[in-house]
């Protein structure tokens, strides 16, 4: 019987390398979209940041899988042999989908497959379980509480993302209008040093927070010390970023690569769990169960050990670098997401790959009303010295590109002080 659910947990492991590549070829959007559709550098030299990233938050990473052995089911109601059932339809279903929605070049977010499938495969066990055993309710075996937030977490997550993406980049414009050269003699100081402060800030606090050499001591240190830390690191970029200007370097093409640097670390370092959390959930309960099950059996062995949290050992987390890596570089299908994603959230008109919803209509519709509204009660003056800012006609875009560097910098910035906030 141990063999059959070795050999089990051997082919969630052959799954986790599948996952791994579907999930790069996936999420490869989130930290390359900007620096390539701005063509901030050659796409080579974006791919070896982004690759050197995604390798150094992979390996730093704890592994804390947390999610995956206790998240969303309440480990101690459930058997070893259910377990991994569990565990064993959650893998298989990401492969697939993942892969489906790569295919036709659509990116997903690999989180939110992850909780769901996980949620889906509990629920259909648990309602097995509750018919056999009048003792148990859905409350005792789904982690209802968990599973809740994460959900409107998601949702909220998209709508505060949408909200504070208006704005700032609103905000950008009127300073940096679209002709920036012309437009950022001081302020882009100011704006580096606020942008590089942001992305250092997510890079500490959610990038390596919880990376092998994050002590408690260390992050008690950081914790006490934050204002300080971020006050000492946002004057120092500053007067960087104005020296480096008046060395006519392009301060934004720098936050875009920098950006983009570490949204791949903090990716690898905490998506991880997406694609290596559940084989070594079933990893972890099968050591547990050949340790202090073998006499109850499979279908007698409680999974209470999952309730605590385990540290992952460095070679998984090494060789889970390499392949996504790997991935990264060779996955023709991570190529055809993001172009599908630089297509979307391109500044001026083109082919569409996909055709508008009524929903995006009325999306757009209620943004024009509210916009026709706002414009009646500004003054015409106002309004005048704002139309100055938004002449479109003369954008700065590299050739090929598809946005301007103002644009792809505002999106890395407030992605990384979005997901830190939010984290």
């Amino acid at each position: 019987m141990e063999t059959i659910y070795l050999g089990i947990v051997i082919f969630l492991f052959v799954l986790a390398i599948f996952d791994l590549i579907v999930g790069v070829s996936n999420d490869a959007v989130n930290f390359l979209q900007s620096a390539v559709g701005a063509k901030a550098a050659s796409f080579k030299t974006v791919l070896f940041i982004a690759a050197v990233g995604v390798f150094i938050g992979a390996a730093l990473s704890n592994g804390m899988m947390d999610i995956a052995r206790h998240g969303i089911y309440q480990p101690q109601h459930f058997y070893f042999a259910e377990l991994m059932c569990i565990l064993l339809a959650v893998m298989l279903t990401d492969v697939v989908l993942l892969d489906v929605f790569n295919t036709m070049g659509l990116p997903t977010s690999t989180t939110v497959s992850m909780v769901f499938e996980l949620l889906g495969g509990t629920f259909a066990l648990a309602l097995i379980k509750v018919y056999g055993d009048n003792t148990l309710g859905l409350g005792d075996l789904i982690n209802t509480d968990k599973a809740l937030s994460v959900i409107m977490a998601i949702f909220m997550s998209v709508a505060i993302a949408f909200f504070f993406g208006m704005v700032v980049q609103w905000l950008a414009r009127i300073v940096f209008t679209f002709n920036y050269k012309e437009h950022m003699k001081y302020s882009i100081a100011l704006f580096g040093g606020i942008a590089a402060t942001s992305i250092v800030y997510f890079m500490l606090f959610k990038g390596l927070k919880d990376s092998s050499f994050m002590t408690p001591e260390n992050k008690h240190w950081l914790q006490e010390n934050t204002l300080w830390l971020l006050g000492l690191i946002f004057a120092s970029f500053t007067v960087l970023m104005q020296i480096l200007h008046w060395f006519k370097v392009n301060i934004f093409r720098i936050i875009v690569l920098l950006g983009t640097f570490a949204l791949a670390l903090a990716f690898a370092g905490n998506d991880l769990v997406n694609f290596i959390g559940v084989p070594l959930a079933g990893y972890s309960a099968f050591t547990d169960y050949i340790a202090n099950g073998t006499e109850v059996g499979p279908d007698g062995f409680l999974m209470a050990s999952l309730q605590g949290s385990a540290s992952t050992p460095w070679y998984f987390l090494f060789g889970a670098g390499i392949i996504m890596v790997y991935a990264l570089y060779t996955s023709k299908k991570a190529h055809n997401v993001i172009k599908t994603s630089v297509d979307l959230a391109r500044q001026d008109e083109g082919e569409e790959s996909f055709g508008s919803t009524p929903m995006a209509r009325t999306l757009v519709r209620f943004s024009m009303n509210l916009s026709n509204s706002v414009s009646k009660i500004i003054p015409e003056s106002s309004k005048q010295w704002i139309e100055t800012r938004f002449r479109k006609d003369e954008a700065i875009i590299a050739d090929g590109a598809a946005f301007d560097m103002v644009r792809a910098s505002v999106n890395l910035v407030l992605a990384s002080l979005l997901i830190a906030l939010g984290t």
